[in-house]
């Protein structure tokens, strides 16, 4: 029997969890979101405001490094590929287009800035924050969650806060009492900016309240234009430019007054500023709404996304829309961190692609011309490298109408494309061929083989084959011609002779779900051209030579000069998603290769090996398994082709732990547009997408506690846990609607009808799962 000081105890233990329960009810889901996950580090996640899919990411910017200096690139600007580094102390502005968790980067349109007191046209530098426009700023006064963000600039005893329709960035800037009060409009701004990367912009003054305009670059998209429309709250007592074009010919503009109160400007680098007057608490609202097409279709997305005035209205309907999608899936989990992990990999796994037509169906296409999209969402913005592994399967899951409209609009680039190719890396109607292999084939694949499919399915897959048909593709006609890519005629030339290889693959699987045996055959014989770069000496995959001998100097460890991209042989050898049962029977076995698989998660990667690589840092490597880039995304999941489907439960536990976290620097490399976090998702539900291109999903050890999917079919998937907890990390049994799964795998057809898929967990591994 309890004494009373027990009871006491007991009570209020009782009172504490039925409070937490109580507030955990009434808290929104958008709410467990944190977009400041990933802004520091190698994340590359930027904490503005978006819609799910959003054109519009507003964003603050936290620097203005240069891409290059003197001629030669400057490796600091790495750390802004998404504008914003959390540890920097000042905010430059807040532009309109930013690219979530990417390697590489581009946009950073139209840079918004109030300020008050004596007018500043240059932001300045970090060191020296007063020679320009920029505001210190604390973490302390701001605040991030889905579709809002709110700084207080300090300098100007400013509060500014974000809200963002698709098309429609919304400020709302609370001034002190100022005479003197701005609200600057900068133009050459932009993201891993240069001299020369703005081609032209323009700037018309309409009325007192809006202003409409363009600007051109050319940056890793060469061909980019964004039309824009801005619209004030309150009207400006006074406006003017800043132009530093050095122009031998201007025409006969001087003689005009262009600098005051002049009602249009057009050069490669300009400024503006508009003026107003504003009380004690004074909010004045900024509305600029961006379109691909034209002025006029910005101004059209302004007036149907946002009619009225009103950021809070705004604001509220936006955090609705990601309670929407957030509510896709609901989840318990073992500890309130799991959740806003999450939650946060569910919004950045929905902000792209991004929607890229006005709200007429308009788009700019590959070709420079205006098209409509007249049956379909078109998107843009596909980092297909990456995304192809988890993000898309994870849309043929939770989001399959979108990714039909995003196969859509592979299909229109494809028809655009001079080249007549699907994309490989592509925004804003340009291609900018970024990375390796035709990862679009497998998305397209993935869709036909999981019956997701409102296209038409037989010219999708001769887009995929003329694709894949391209000799002047890098190395392709070598790949086509000897079966490999050789490393003296094309770099990383082991990495796309896998990444074609297993493309082929992909295509062969759509080509026999429509009964197109000709295709399907061709290119299943070409998805074996992996063999012939693996090495059986060595037990390593290795480059070879056009003479078709092995490159000689060869080191399993290292990440440069021998044959991959963005890792190294260790990590790249595994890359046989398409094959694992061959993949391991030419290493070995299964015995063997399950103690490969061991020594990977186990041995040290000396930084000697990776220090001059950016995509990859030691916060990303667990031993020698590189988390934090993809092409080993797949690799803890193939233990389930060995007779030891066991090892994989605390190496996935061990991933989810340590390579995800709350706080700026959570993540363990760079999201990727969405890639970890799918990987996330995926992997805390306790099944993963080896191959897409193929029904299965493989078996995993799940972190939720309890996880219900609200499939757009109409049914619900719940996955359920049973004896859950930090140390019962290893699967027991696995349940299929309380059938036992005899096989480490589950059909993509059979969760799609909906379902209950159970895990019974425990502390130590059942060396008998999975076993026949």
């Amino acid at each position: 029997m309890m004494n009373f000081k027990q009871q006491i105890v007991l009570f209020f233990g009782v009172i504490t969890t039925l409070q937490l329960n109580a507030q955990e009810a009434t808290k929104q889901l958008y709410e467990y979101a944190d977009p400041m996950i990933g802004t520091a580090k190698m994340g590359h996640t930027y904490p503005g405001a978006s819609s799910p899919f959003g054109s519009i990411q507003l964003s603050p910017d936290t620097d203005t490094i240069p891409f290059a200096v003197d001629g030669h690139y400057n490796p600091d600007v790495y750390k802004y590929c998404a504008g914003y580094q959390y540890d920097d102390s000042t905010i430059v502005g807040f532009s309109h287009t930013h690219f979530s968790g990417t390697g590489h980067s581009d946009l950073g349109d139209f840079l918004v800035m109030p300020t008050v007191g004596a007018l500043q046209l240059n932001p300045g530098t970090e060191a020296e924050p007063d020679s320009g426009y920029r505001s210190r700023f604390s973490h302390e006064d701001e605040e991030a969650s889905p579709g809002y963000y709110s700084v207080a600039l300090k300098d100007y005893n400013i509060k500014a806060e974000l809200t963002a329709t698709t098309r429609v960035g919304v400020h709302k800037y609370t001034f002190p009492k100022a005479d003197n009060a701005h609200i600057l409009l900068d133009l050459t701004a932009g993201i891993y900016n240069y001299d020369d990367k703005n081609v032209w912009t323009f700037l018309r003054v309409e009325n007192d309240t809006l202003i409409t305009g363009y600007r051109q670059t050319n940056g890793w998209a060469r061909t980019r234009t964004v039309y824009f429309a801005m619209a004030f709250s309150k009207p400006f007592k006074n406006y003017g430019y800043a132009k530093a074009d050095k122009s031998v010919y201007n025409g006969f503009w001087g003689r005009f007054d262009q600098t005051h109160n002049f009602p249009e400007i057009a050069g490669k680098k300009i400024k503006a500023y508009f003026d107003f007057d504003t009380e004690e608490g004074e909010a004045v609202e900024v509305k600029l709404s961006i379109s691909p097409v034209s002025a006029a279709g910005a101004l059209a997305n302004m007036k149907v996304e946002t009619p009225k005035w009103g950021f809070e209205a705004i604001k509220t309907k936006v955090q609705q829309q990601w309670n929407k999608e957030l509510g896709k899936i609901q989840v318990a989990s073992l500890n309130e961190s799991d959740k806003t992990n999450f939650y946060t990999a569910m919004y950045h796994a929905f902000l792209g692609p991004t929607v890229y037509m006005d709200v007429d169906g308009n788009y700019k296409g590959l070709d420079m011309n205006v098209h409509q999209a007249d049956d379909f969402v078109n998107y843009t913005s596909f980092s297909l490298w990456d995304t192809y592994r988890a993000l898309h399967p994870f849309f043929n899951l939770v989001q399959p109408k979108r990714n039909r409209d995003m196969i859509k609009s592979m299909l229109a680039h494809q028809n655009q494309s001079v080249h007549h190719m699907l994309p490989i890396w592509s925004h804003y109607a340009n291609e900018n061929w970024c990375m390796i292999g035709y990862h679009s084939a497998s998305v397209v694949a993935d869709a036909i083989v999981k019956g997701n499919v409102d296209f038409d399915a037989e010219k999708a897959l001769e887009a995929c084959v003329a694709t894949a048909n391209v000799s002047y593709f890098d190395g392709l006609g070598y790949y086509k011609e000897l079966g490999f890519v050789p490393e003296d005629k094309s770099g990383a030339s082991v990495s796309k002779t896998l990444e074609y290889a297993y493309d082929d693959w992909a295509i062969a699987q759509a080509a026999k779900k429509i009964g197109n045996e000709q295709v399907y055959t061709t290119f299943m014989k070409r998805a074996e051209n992996y063999k012939h770069v693996f090495d059986a000496n060595t037990g390593f995959m290795r480059p070879k030579l056009s003479d078709g001998s092995f490159k000689k100097e060869f080191d399993p460890l290292n990440t440069h000069g021998q044959g991959f991209i963005e890792g190294n042989s260790w990590n790249y050898s595994l890359y046989v998603p398409q094959d694992p049962a061959e993949m391991i029977e030419m290493m070995g076995g299964k015995h063997t290769f399950s103690e490969h698989l061991d020594s990977l998660f186990t041995m040290e990667l000396p930084d000697k090996y990776f220090e001059k690589t950016e995509d990859i840092s030691r916060d990303g490597i667990i031993g020698n398994y590189v988390h934090g880039n993809e092409p080993s995304h797949h690799v803890v999941y193939l233990y389930n082709w060995t007779d030891t489907p066991w090892k994989s439960n605390d190496k996935i536990r061990n991933v989810l732990r340590t390579m995800y976290k709350t706080g700026a620097d959570g993540l363990g490399g760079n999201d990727d547009f969405g890639q970890m976090s799918a990987w996330y998702i995926f992997s805390s539900l306790g099944f993963y997408p080896v191959a897409p291109g193929s029904e299965d999903y493989a078996i995993g050890s799940p972190l939720v506690v309890d996880a219900k999917v609200y499939l757009e079919n109409g049914n619900m998937l719940h996955v359920e846990t049973k004896k859950q907890s930090e140390k019962n990390k290893y699967v027991q049994k696995v349940l299929w609607n309380g059938k036992k799964l005899d096989v480490p795998s589950i059909k993509h057809s059979n969760l799609m009808q909906g379902g209950t898929l159970t895990f019974i967990m425990g502390r130590k591994p059942n060396k008998s799962l999975f076993v026949q």
